[in-house]
Protein backbone atom coordinates (compact mmCIF):
# COMPACT_ATOMS: atom_id res chain seq x y z
CA UNK A 1 0.00 0.00 0.00
CA UNK A 2 1.21 3.43 -0.76
CA UNK A 3 -0.21 6.74 0.38
CA UNK A 4 -2.28 9.12 -2.13
CA UNK A 5 -0.01 11.52 -3.69
CA UNK A 6 -1.66 15.06 -3.65
CA UNK A 7 -1.74 16.16 -7.17
CA UNK A 8 -1.40 19.70 -6.22
CA UNK A 9 2.45 18.87 -4.61
CA UNK A 10 4.50 20.45 -3.35
CA UNK A 11 2.45 22.65 -1.43
CA UNK A 12 5.28 24.74 0.18
CA UNK A 13 8.29 26.20 -1.47
CA UNK A 14 10.90 28.37 -0.90
CA UNK A 15 9.49 30.81 -3.71
CA UNK A 16 6.47 30.92 -1.44
CA UNK A 17 8.42 33.07 1.41
CA UNK A 18 8.40 36.92 1.54
CA UNK A 19 11.52 36.75 2.22
CA UNK A 20 15.20 34.65 -0.27
CA UNK A 21 15.04 31.50 1.78
CA UNK A 22 16.71 27.93 0.45
CA UNK A 23 14.33 25.46 1.65
CA UNK A 24 11.33 24.60 3.10
CA UNK A 25 10.88 20.80 4.58
CA UNK A 26 9.60 19.10 8.01
CA UNK A 27 6.64 20.78 9.29
CA UNK A 28 5.00 19.96 12.51
CA UNK A 29 1.19 20.20 11.73
CA UNK A 30 -1.80 20.93 13.95
CA UNK A 31 -5.28 22.53 13.47
CA UNK A 32 -6.44 25.67 15.53
CA UNK A 33 -9.71 26.68 15.18
CA UNK A 34 -10.88 26.75 11.77
CA UNK A 35 -7.26 26.93 10.64
CA UNK A 36 -4.87 24.28 9.44
CA UNK A 37 -1.43 25.26 10.82
CA UNK A 38 2.27 24.14 9.70
CA UNK A 39 5.28 24.87 11.37
CA UNK A 40 8.21 24.43 8.93
CA UNK A 41 11.65 24.22 9.18
CA UNK A 42 12.52 26.67 6.93
CA UNK A 43 16.30 26.81 5.81
CA UNK A 44 17.99 30.18 5.49
CA UNK A 45 20.72 31.33 2.56
CA UNK A 46 23.45 31.03 5.57
CA UNK A 47 22.42 27.64 6.10
CA UNK A 48 20.82 27.86 9.87
CA UNK A 49 17.16 27.27 10.38
CA UNK A 50 14.31 28.92 11.72
CA UNK A 51 10.58 27.77 12.23
CA UNK A 52 7.84 29.46 10.30
CA UNK A 53 4.34 29.35 10.41
CA UNK A 54 2.24 28.67 7.34
CA UNK A 55 -1.93 28.85 7.75
CA UNK A 56 -4.67 27.46 5.31
CA UNK A 57 -8.35 27.27 5.23
CA UNK A 58 -8.64 23.67 3.64
CA UNK A 59 -5.59 21.94 4.60
CA UNK A 60 -4.30 22.28 0.97
CA UNK A 61 -3.37 25.53 0.04
CA UNK A 62 -0.69 27.79 2.75
CA UNK A 63 0.03 30.62 3.26
CA UNK A 64 3.20 31.84 5.62
CA UNK A 65 2.89 34.44 8.16
CA UNK A 66 5.46 37.81 7.36
CA UNK A 67 7.80 36.90 10.29
CA UNK A 68 9.17 33.40 11.44
CA UNK A 69 7.61 32.14 14.72
CA UNK A 70 10.79 30.98 16.32
CA UNK A 71 14.68 32.06 15.74
CA UNK A 72 17.42 30.88 17.31
CA UNK A 73 17.70 32.75 21.34
CA UNK A 74 19.51 34.82 21.69
CA UNK A 75 18.80 34.00 25.62
CA UNK A 76 20.74 31.26 28.13
CA UNK A 77 20.72 28.91 28.45
CA UNK A 78 19.18 28.17 24.68
CA UNK A 79 21.53 30.40 22.99
CA UNK A 80 24.82 28.05 23.13
CA UNK A 81 22.59 25.08 21.67
CA UNK A 82 20.90 26.87 18.94
CA UNK A 83 23.75 27.90 17.86
CA UNK A 84 23.75 26.66 14.30
CA UNK A 85 19.42 26.90 13.99
CA UNK A 86 16.38 25.27 15.58
CA UNK A 87 15.01 22.18 13.01
CA UNK A 88 12.48 19.80 12.51
CA UNK A 89 9.53 20.59 14.98
CA UNK A 90 6.78 18.22 16.15
CA UNK A 91 3.51 19.99 17.69
CA UNK A 92 1.14 17.84 20.47
CA UNK A 93 -1.74 19.56 21.76
CA UNK A 94 -2.33 18.60 25.61
CA UNK A 95 -4.56 20.36 27.11
CA UNK A 96 -5.20 24.14 26.35
CA UNK A 97 -1.38 24.30 25.26
CA UNK A 98 0.22 23.44 21.83
CA UNK A 99 3.71 21.81 22.71
CA UNK A 100 6.25 22.02 20.20
CA UNK A 101 9.48 19.69 20.47
CA UNK A 102 12.13 20.73 18.10
CA UNK A 103 16.22 19.94 17.32
CA UNK A 104 18.47 22.43 18.67
CA UNK A 105 21.74 22.32 16.87
CA UNK A 106 24.96 23.16 17.52
CA UNK A 107 28.64 22.23 17.82
CA UNK A 108 27.73 20.35 20.88
CA UNK A 109 25.33 17.91 18.03
CA UNK A 110 21.55 17.65 18.57
CA UNK A 111 19.77 18.31 21.35
CA UNK A 112 16.11 18.78 21.99
CA UNK A 113 13.82 21.78 22.90
CA UNK A 114 10.55 22.31 24.70
CA UNK A 115 7.97 25.31 23.46
CA UNK A 116 4.55 25.86 23.61
CA UNK A 117 1.77 28.36 22.11
CA UNK A 118 -1.65 28.79 22.87
CA UNK A 119 -2.68 30.18 19.52
CA UNK A 120 -0.10 30.33 17.16
CA UNK A 121 1.14 33.45 17.69
CA UNK A 122 3.33 33.96 20.32
CA UNK A 123 5.64 30.87 21.53
CA UNK A 124 7.65 30.49 24.97
CA UNK A 125 10.32 27.88 25.29
CA UNK A 126 9.92 25.99 28.34
CA UNK A 127 13.35 24.04 28.67
CA UNK A 128 16.03 21.83 26.71
CA UNK A 129 14.69 18.13 27.41
CA UNK A 130 17.14 15.87 26.56
CA UNK A 131 21.47 15.11 26.13
CA UNK A 132 23.12 15.42 23.16
CA UNK A 133 22.86 12.87 21.14
CA UNK A 134 19.28 12.77 20.58
CA UNK A 135 16.18 14.30 18.31
CA UNK A 136 13.10 12.66 16.03
CA UNK A 137 11.54 12.76 19.57
CA UNK A 138 7.36 13.20 20.20
CA UNK A 139 5.35 13.96 22.53
CA UNK A 140 2.28 11.15 23.27
CA UNK A 141 -1.11 13.91 23.23
CA UNK A 142 -2.28 11.99 26.87
CA UNK A 143 -0.14 10.77 29.72
CA UNK A 144 -0.23 7.09 30.16
CA UNK A 145 0.02 5.58 33.62
CA UNK A 146 -0.14 9.43 35.35
CA UNK A 147 2.89 10.01 33.19
CA UNK A 148 3.94 12.28 30.38
CA UNK A 149 5.33 10.05 27.55
CA UNK A 150 7.46 10.59 24.78
CA UNK A 151 9.58 8.43 21.92
CA UNK A 152 12.82 9.87 20.93
CA UNK A 153 15.90 8.22 18.97
CA UNK A 154 19.50 8.80 20.79
CA UNK A 155 22.37 8.08 18.81
CA UNK A 156 25.33 5.93 20.12
CA UNK A 157 28.42 6.41 18.63
CA UNK A 158 30.49 3.13 19.65
CA UNK A 159 27.55 0.89 18.29
CA UNK A 160 25.91 3.42 15.39
CA UNK A 161 22.43 2.29 16.99
CA UNK A 162 19.17 4.08 16.18
CA UNK A 163 16.19 2.75 17.86
CA UNK A 164 13.27 3.99 19.06
CA UNK A 165 12.70 4.32 23.04
CA UNK A 166 10.34 5.77 24.90
CA UNK A 167 10.23 7.63 28.46
CA UNK A 168 8.64 8.83 30.73
CA UNK A 169 8.15 12.48 32.96
CA UNK A 170 6.00 14.30 35.86
CA UNK A 171 6.49 17.23 34.21
CA UNK A 172 7.66 17.52 30.50
CA UNK A 173 11.13 18.18 31.93
CA UNK A 174 12.97 15.34 33.89
CA UNK A 175 12.89 12.27 31.48
CA UNK A 176 13.07 8.69 32.75
CA UNK A 177 12.38 4.90 33.11
CA UNK A 178 13.83 4.76 29.54
CA UNK A 179 13.40 1.46 27.70
CA UNK A 180 13.60 0.69 23.64
CA UNK A 181 10.60 0.28 21.72
CA UNK A 182 11.79 -0.63 18.31
CA UNK A 183 14.59 -1.07 16.20
CA UNK A 184 16.18 -1.20 12.33
CA UNK A 185 15.41 -4.54 10.80
CA UNK A 186 18.85 -5.47 9.55
CA UNK A 187 18.23 -6.38 5.67
CA UNK A 188 15.27 -4.16 5.19
CA UNK A 189 13.87 -1.09 3.78
CA UNK A 190 14.45 0.20 7.48
CA UNK A 191 17.40 -1.20 8.33
CA UNK A 192 19.70 1.64 8.94
CA UNK A 193 18.23 3.72 11.15
CA UNK A 194 14.46 4.67 12.21
CA UNK A 195 13.18 7.59 14.03
CA UNK A 196 9.54 8.45 14.74
CA UNK A 197 7.53 11.00 12.25
CA UNK A 198 4.21 12.76 13.37
CA UNK A 199 3.06 12.76 17.51
CA UNK A 200 1.54 9.08 17.91
CA UNK A 201 -2.33 8.59 17.20
CA UNK A 202 -4.55 7.15 19.15
CA UNK A 203 -7.57 4.58 17.94
CA UNK A 204 -9.01 1.84 19.53
CA UNK A 205 -6.10 -0.61 18.27
CA UNK A 206 -3.56 1.52 20.11
CA UNK A 207 -0.88 4.34 19.37
CA UNK A 208 -0.59 4.69 15.53
CA UNK A 209 2.88 5.67 14.80
CA UNK A 210 4.47 6.81 10.86
CA UNK A 211 7.96 6.74 11.14
CA UNK A 212 10.81 7.13 8.70
CA UNK A 213 12.79 4.35 8.13
CA UNK A 214 16.23 4.60 6.21
CA UNK A 215 18.26 2.04 4.07
CA UNK A 216 21.79 2.43 3.11
CA UNK A 217 22.76 2.00 -0.80
CA UNK A 218 25.62 2.22 -3.13
CA UNK A 219 24.49 5.82 -3.97
CA UNK A 220 23.68 7.02 -0.32
CA UNK A 221 20.67 6.66 1.91
CA UNK A 222 17.05 6.26 0.78
CA UNK A 223 14.54 7.44 3.69
CA UNK A 224 10.68 6.45 3.50
CA UNK A 225 7.79 6.00 5.66
CA UNK A 226 6.50 3.44 7.45
CA UNK A 227 4.21 2.62 10.13
CA UNK A 228 3.48 0.15 13.45
CA UNK A 229 0.86 0.08 16.20
CA UNK A 230 2.09 0.43 19.56
CA UNK A 231 -0.03 -1.16 23.00
CA UNK A 232 -2.42 1.65 24.54
CA UNK A 233 -1.46 1.09 28.12
CA UNK A 234 2.24 -0.13 27.28
CA UNK A 235 3.16 2.01 24.24
CA UNK A 236 6.95 -0.32 24.63
CA UNK A 237 4.97 -3.16 23.29
CA UNK A 238 4.84 -3.51 19.34
CA UNK A 239 1.06 -4.45 18.42
CA UNK A 240 1.89 -4.90 14.61
CA UNK A 241 4.71 -3.29 12.33
CA UNK A 242 4.43 -2.97 8.70
CA UNK A 243 6.59 -4.66 6.65
CA UNK A 244 6.52 -2.25 3.65
CA UNK A 245 6.94 1.60 3.46
CA UNK A 246 3.83 3.22 3.17
CA UNK A 247 4.95 6.12 1.29
CA UNK A 248 8.96 6.34 -0.97
CA UNK A 249 10.60 8.51 -3.00
CA UNK A 250 9.33 8.46 -6.16
CA UNK A 251 8.04 12.07 -7.20
CA UNK A 252 10.29 14.25 -9.17
CA UNK A 253 10.02 16.32 -5.82
CA UNK A 254 11.48 13.86 -3.81
CA UNK A 255 14.90 13.85 -5.42
CA UNK A 256 15.52 17.45 -6.81
CA UNK A 257 16.75 19.01 -3.77
CA UNK A 258 19.39 19.57 -0.93
CA UNK A 259 19.40 15.69 0.06
CA UNK A 260 17.69 13.62 -2.90
CA UNK A 261 15.78 10.37 -2.24
CA UNK A 262 14.24 11.69 1.11
CA UNK A 263 10.75 11.43 2.52
CA UNK A 264 10.95 12.81 6.08
CA UNK A 265 7.33 13.81 7.90
CA UNK A 266 6.87 15.61 11.53
CA UNK A 267 3.10 16.24 11.04
CA UNK A 268 -0.32 14.64 10.14
CA UNK A 269 -3.58 15.65 10.93
CA UNK A 270 -6.73 12.98 11.10
CA UNK A 271 -10.00 14.30 9.86
CA UNK A 272 -13.75 13.51 11.27
CA UNK A 273 -14.27 11.34 8.46
CA UNK A 274 -11.12 9.24 9.63
CA UNK A 275 -9.17 10.70 6.19
CA UNK A 276 -5.20 11.03 7.40
CA UNK A 277 -3.10 13.89 6.33
CA UNK A 278 0.43 13.46 6.19
CA UNK A 279 2.48 16.64 6.01
CA UNK A 280 5.94 15.39 4.68
CA UNK A 281 9.27 17.25 3.64
CA UNK A 282 10.71 16.13 -0.18
CA UNK A 283 14.42 16.41 -0.88
CA UNK A 284 14.65 18.53 2.03
CA UNK A 285 13.33 21.51 -0.14
CA UNK A 286 9.75 21.39 -0.56
CA UNK A 287 6.76 20.37 1.67
CA UNK A 288 4.27 18.01 0.34
CA UNK A 289 1.31 16.11 1.01
CA UNK A 290 -0.45 12.57 0.68
CA UNK A 291 -3.28 11.09 2.34
CA UNK A 292 -4.78 7.45 3.09
CA UNK A 293 -7.29 6.39 5.51
CA UNK A 294 -6.57 5.37 9.18
CA UNK A 295 -8.23 2.22 8.98
CA UNK A 296 -6.29 1.14 6.66
CA UNK A 297 -2.90 1.80 8.21
CA UNK A 298 -3.95 -0.01 11.07
CA UNK A 299 -5.36 -3.24 9.06
CA UNK A 300 -1.73 -3.03 7.58
CA UNK A 301 -0.21 -2.90 11.14
CA UNK A 302 -2.29 -5.79 12.06
CA UNK A 303 -1.66 -7.88 8.84
CA UNK A 304 2.18 -7.98 9.75
CA UNK A 305 1.31 -10.34 12.64
CA UNK A 306 1.06 -12.91 10.02
CA UNK A 307 4.12 -12.72 8.44
CA UNK A 308 7.42 -12.00 10.85
CA UNK A 309 6.91 -11.08 14.53
CA UNK A 310 8.33 -8.38 16.77
CA UNK A 311 9.54 -9.43 20.34
CA UNK A 312 8.51 -6.90 23.31
CA UNK A 313 11.09 -3.77 23.07
CA UNK A 314 11.47 -3.77 19.74
CA UNK A 315 13.87 -6.67 19.17
CA UNK A 316 13.07 -8.75 15.54
CA UNK A 317 13.18 -12.23 14.86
Amino acid sequence: MELRRYEGNPILTAQDFPRPVNSVFNAGAAKYGDEYILLNRVQHLDGTSCLWVARSRDGYHFTPDPEPAMVPSTEEPFTRYEEYGIEDPRITHIGDAYYIVYVCYSSFDCRVGLALTRNFRSFERIGLISLPDNKDVVLFPEKIGGRYARLDRPMTAISGRRDIWISYSQDLLYWGDARVVMAPRRGRWDGAKIGAGAPPIKTEQGWLLIYHGVRGTASGQIYRLGVALLDLEDPSRIVGRAKEPILYPAAPEDFLGDVGNVIFTDGVILEDDRELKIYYGAADQVMCLATANVDDLIALCLASNLGFKEKSHGQVT
